[in-house]
C-alpha cells in the first residue's frame, strides 16, 4: 500500500487523539497542521514532529502536498472549511457534529460530490470495539430479527472541565453525545422513519440540555429508546460506555457495563468480554473512544486507498444528523416528528 500523506485541520482538545491514532494507523501519516492558535500549533507540531505548520488553512489547501485533510475544528468552521477542500479537490474527513444546520449538511455533501472527493465523518463511537461485537453477534443471526431495543449512556462525569465550551451552548447532550448514541442506534437497528423526544436541564451551570429520551420508529419495524445523560451519579461511574439491550425472536443481548456482552437464545446464555485495547498512548476510562478513533482513522484510508465507500460517508451521516434536528424539534413541540421529511 502507497501511504498516503494528510493534513490536520485544528490542534484542539480532541485532535492529540487524532494525531496518536494517525502514527498508529497503517499506511498514512500526516505531514502538516494548521491552527490559528499559535500555542497550540507549536504544541501538536513539537509533540508529533510535524514541520509543516499553518494559521491559514486556505494556505495549507494552496500549498498541498497531501492525499487528505482531517477537520478536528469546532462545528462552526466545519462547512467553509469543507468547501474549501472541495474547491480543491482534497478529500475530507469531517469531525461531528458534522454542521450547524441539516441544510449545511447537505450542502457539504453535495460540494463534495460535485468535486468528485469522498466525504467521512468522524463519527467513531460505531467503530468501539463492543459495538462492532454487537453488531457481529447480530449478523450471524444469534438472537433472530431484532424488534426492541435501548441504547444508554449515562453518566455524572464532568465532561465541562475539559471542554469548557459544552456549557455555553443552547445545545448540548443531543448534539454533542446523542449523535453518537443515534449513530449507533441506526447502525445496530437501521434507518428510523420517525421520532418522538423529551429533553431536561438538570445542572443549572449549563444552557443546553443535559438529559434527552428519545423513542425511534426504525424502518424494519423495530423500536429503540436512545437515552442519554450527563447529570446521572452512580456508585460506580460507567463512563465513557454505551449500554446496549437487544430482543429479537430467537434471543437476547445484553451489553453491560464493564464491557461484557451476554448473548441468550436456544443454545442457553453465554458472556463474552468485548473490552477495548489500551492502546501505548491511550488512558482509562477514554481508552476505549480512544481505540475507536485509531478503527475509524484505519477505516478511512483503508477504503480511500481502495475507492470504496466509507462505512460514516457524509451521505450517511445525513441521516443520523436528521435525527438529531427531528430530537430537538420533537422536543420543542412535544410532537412525534417524521425524519423522511426532514431529509428531501
Amino acid at each position: 500500500m502507497t501511504e498516503l500523506k494528510g493534513a490536520l485541520i485544528g490542534c484542539g482538545f480532541f485532535a492529540v487523539n487524532q494525531m496518536h491514532a494517525w502514527n498508529d494507523v497503517e499506511g498514512a501519516k500526516i505531514v502538516a497542521i494548521c491552527d490559528r492558535d499559535a500555542e497550540r500549533l507549536k504544541i501538536v507540531g513539537d509533540q508529533f514532529g510535524i514541520e509543516r505548520r499553518y494559521s491559514d488553512a486556505e494556505a495549507l489547501l494552496a500549498d498541498g502536498g497531501f492525499d487528505f485533510v482531517d477537520i478536528a475544528t469546532t462545528v462552526q468552521s466545519h462547512r467553509p472549511l469543507v468547501e474549501m477542500a472541495a474547491r480543491h479537490k482534497v478529500p475530507v474527513i469531517c469531525q461531528k457534529p458534522f454542521a450547524k444546520t441539516l441544510a449545511d449538511a447537505k450542502a457539504m455533501v453535495q460540494a463534495c460530490r460535485e468535486a468528485g472527493i469522498p466525504l467521512m465523518i468522524h463519527e467513531n463511537f460505531r467503530w468501539q470495539t463492543p459495538i462492532q461485537a454487537v453488531r457481529k453477534v447480530l449478523d450471524a443471526a444469534a438472537i433472530g430479527t431484532p424488534f426492541w431495543g435501548r441504547f444508554s449512556f449515562r453518566s455524572g462525569y464532568d465532561v465541562f472541565s475539559g471542554q469548557p465550551y459544552l456549557a455555553e451552548g443552547e445545545r448540548f447532550i443531543i448534539e454533542d453525545l446523542g449523535i453518537h448514541t443515534l449513530d449507533i442506534a441506526r447502525y445496530i437497528l437501521g434507518d428510523v422513519k420517525a421520532l418522538t423526544a423529551r429533553t431536561k436541564r438538570v445542572n443549572p451551570k449549563i444552557k443546553g440540555e443535559d438529559v434527552a429520551t428519545i423513542l425511534l420508529d426504525h424502518d424494519s419495524g423495530a423500536t429503540s429508546v436512545v437515552d442519554v445523560s450527563y447529570a446521572t451519579k452512580l456508585s460506580n461511574e460507567p463512563f465513557p460506555e454505551t449500554l446496549i439491550e437487544l430482543d429479537g425472536c430467537d434471543g437476547s443481548i445484553r451489553l453491560s457495563q464493564g464491557y461484557q456482552l451476554e448473548v441468550t437464545n436456544a443454545d442457553g446464555t453465554r458472556t463474552i468480554d468485548v473490552s477495548p485495547r489500551l492502546l501505548s498512548w491511550a488512558s482509562r476510562p477514554w481508552h476505549n473512544i480512544q481505540e475507536s478513533v485509531y478503527a475509524i482513522q484505519q477505516h478511512w484510508v483503508d477504503q480511500l486507498s481502495q475507492g470504496g465507500e466509507h462505512s460514516t460517508s457524509g451521505a450517511d451521516n445525513l441521516k443520523t444528523f436528521a435525527l438529531v434536528e427531528g430530537a430537538y424539534e420533537s422536543a420543542a413541540t412535544g410532537q412525534r416528528v417524521d425524519v423522511g421529511a426532514l431529509l428531501r
